[in-house]
């Protein structure tokens, strides 16, 4: 194909349509920029579709608390543009619900995300800019160190090649790849669940390496939650319904029968935890009371409650009632657990669980003990929603170069969503706010810089 200047050049080529490119392509089209936005799926919106709540930490002390290990600059920028990205949202006519808690330590905003993907989608497409769905994008174009737009497959073959002053990689991260999770995860993840859309296999990995884009960082973990094993979560309805968030107020076994993590720092955590366990499964042990308060009760302000035992028991999972702690004795010698041991640990656990001492590991929130009989049982196994390794970013969401020790972008190129890491590191605090923000930065850039003059 020819040169990039015998192609057509846009403000912003953005690469998926997820979170990030339909809030980035939208906000450029909204302000008169030219802007395309290509979708390898036959739908645009990705993962997103999945989730209804944008949130995270409420302070920049919150955030160091719960995610002491991340890049300091990428959480003060989501937390700095965090009430622009939801006034954005409603400027769009969105219903942003009230500020509620979310896990505990978080605040955030429930919404009807399909409606703002839609709506996006809709506006881009208003503006006269394009939405290309089921295409594919085999390479970045790049001149002299900088990208400067994509060589793309339309959905009948036809190669394109598309210019831009600026491209935008939001493809979702690589969980969609069992090679690249066992790479850059742990060798077991490569086998474990996915509660998220299939498509997002690294495309923006690959695409940003070979653009000279750094990747980071090392052992950064995925967000995911526990779910029944030997449960296929490949129905989108089940990534919530069978999600076993209740897990911070029970105890969970691994095949050893030890408690192996504290539960209470959130499912999420243990999720990336479990992974790292003989086998990657485990028991996941309630009382009457946790069923009653946590099981079958709301986890989220404004989302009803349906009892996920009852859920577990329906979609075929390993699970079971003990009538007693004794009746751990007589687990079923297939399930592979030593079910004395763990009878043996749940009575220890409930005469240190409210000691001064308190049990080990520790419990650092729900502190109760499991004495309330009986108790539920199901085996649970870690699945992955998106991963946090991805390629390096500034707080302008500009892709960091491997070229240099320093932090000087590579120019052209932006990344954000799952496509963008540094800013969790094993720790977790929203998944669309990031999204969204960077989103934003990335069309701001879009909107306002030159590549060559990003003042880096």
């Amino acid at each position: 194909m020819g040169p990039v200047a015998d192609a057509e050049t846009v403000d912003l080529l953005v690469i998926g349509g997820g979170m990030a490119g339909l809030s980035a392509a939208a906000r450029v089209a909204a302000e008169g920029g030219s802007v395309v936005l290509v979708e390898k799926a036959e739908r645009t919106g990705g993962s997103a579709r999945f989730a209804g709540f944008v949130w995270t930490a409420p302070t920049v002390e919150e955030m160091r608390r719960v995610n002491p290990d991340g890049d300091p600059e990428l959480a003060a920028a989501l937390l700095d543009g965090f009430a622009d990205g939801v006034a954005w949202i409603r400027s769009l006519g969105v219903d942003c619900r009230p500020p509620v808690p979310v896990l505990g330590f978080g605040r955030g905003h429930q919404l009807d995300t399909n409606h703002y993907l839609d709506t996006c989608e809709r506006l881009i497409r208003d503006r006269g800019q394009e939405v290309l769905t089921g295409t594919w994008t085999k390479s970045l174009v790049t001149e002299g160190g900088a990208v400067k737009g994509a060589d793309v497959l339309l959905p009948d073959g036809t190669p394109r090649r598309i210019g831009a002053t600026w491209t935008l990689l939001a493809t979702g991260g690589f969980q969609g790849d069992p090679d690249l999770r066992a790479e850059h995860i742990h060798p077991r993840a490569a086998d474990i669940g996915l509660r998220a859309n299939p498509h997002s296999r690294g495309d923006g990995l690959t695409l940003g390496r070979a653009a000279g884009a750094a990747f980071g960082k090392k052992d950064a973990g995925f967000y995911g939650h526990l779910m029944p094993a030997g449960v296929s979560p490949a129905d989108p309805a089940r990534f919530v319904d069978l999600a076993l968030y209740y897990s911070e107020h029970a105890l969970l076994f691994d095949t050893t029968g030890e408690r192996f993590v504290d539960e209470t720092a959130g499912d999420h955590l243990t999720t990336m935890a479990l992974l790292e366990r003989p086998e990657a499964r485990g028991l996941l042990v309630a009382d009457a009371r946790v069923h009653r308060e946590w099981i079958s009760a709301s986890y989220v302000e404004g989302i009803p409650g349906v009892d996920k035992f009852q859920l577990c028991h329906r979609a075929g999972a390993r699970c079971a009632v003990a009538d007693s702690l004794e009746d751990f004795a007589s687990m079923p010698e297939e399930w592979g657990y030593p079910g004395a041991t763990i009878r043996d640990r749940i009575a220890e656990f409930n005469g240190t669980a409210s000691a001064s001492g308190g049990p080990t590991p520790g419990r650092s929130l729900d502190q109760r003990p499991l004495d309330e009989a009986p108790f539920y049982v199901v085996e649970a196994a870690p699945a992955i929603t998106f991963t946090f390794g991805g390629l390096l970013i500034d707080a302008g969401a500009h892709a960091l170069s491997t070229a240099s020790d320093g932090r000087v972008p590579v120019p052209g190129l932006l990344a954000a969503g799952a496509d963008a890491g540094g800013l969790y590191r094993r720790a977790y605090a929203g998944g669309l706010a990031p999204a969204l923000v960077f989103g934003l930065a990335a069309a701001r850039a879009a909107l306002t810089e030159s590549p060559s003059a990003t003042g880096h």
